[in-house]
């Protein structure tokens, strides 16, 4: 398949991303009623809300992941239709994020109480950062895409005790000592 049908098939697949998104009851921008590039760490209001914020690198992190997991699988195939499957997985992982379900499982087993999900801005521009992730991995030695995750993941935890691998174990087994950490 050709990178120009490629582009066309995953331009159009974050566009119904969105719109089933929307269709779920998902504000298209945050409630403030503004965008911005950057939601600083004590912003937990306006967090998943705008363009970028700290977990943003967790999505570039998916990327990393997604380009592996991919390639393993689907070696034969041009990285641009692996890119295709990255959208596909992390399009799902922006609906299923923003299911009443899995914000109330952040909602009880994180910090993230007033947790209300995401902005369709912020999903569809994780799926772009995933993609800035995937692409990256692809073109990078193994090496500095580990160092790269590695480097996201202590910043991140440092910043706003919290991250992918963090994010990841409280939502599938919650560890009240990291909750209360976490809560500071």
């Amino acid at each position: 398949m050709s990178r120009t049908k490629c582009l066309i098939i995953g331009i159009a697949m974050t566009a119904v991303t969105a719109a089933i998104l929307l269709a779920m009851g998902r504000i298209p921008i945050c409630e403030c009623g503004y965008v911005l590039f950057w939601t600083p760490a004590d912003d937990v209001a306006g967090s998943s809300q705008h363009i970028a914020d700290w977990y943003t690198f967790s999505h570039i992190i998916h990327g990393f992941i997604f380009y592996w997991l991919l390639w393993l699988l689907f070696r034969r195939n041009s990285v641009a239709e692996r890119a295709l499957g990255a959208i596909l997985i992390e399009a799902a992982w922006e609906i299923a994020e923003n299911s009443p379900w899995i914000i109330d499982r952040y909602r009880e087993a994180t910090i993230a109480v007033g947790y209300t999900g995401d902005s369709v801005l912020n999903s569809v521009f994780d799926i772009v950062w995933m993609l800035a992730g995937f692409f990256f991995a692809a073109r990078m030695p193994v090496w500095v895409t580990i160092l790269t995750a590695i480097a996201f993941e202590l910043l991140a935890l440092w910043v706003i005790r919290d991250n992918l691998t963090l994010n990841v174990l409280m939502l599938v087994y919650p560890i009240e000592a990291i909750k209360v950490w976490q809560g500071g």
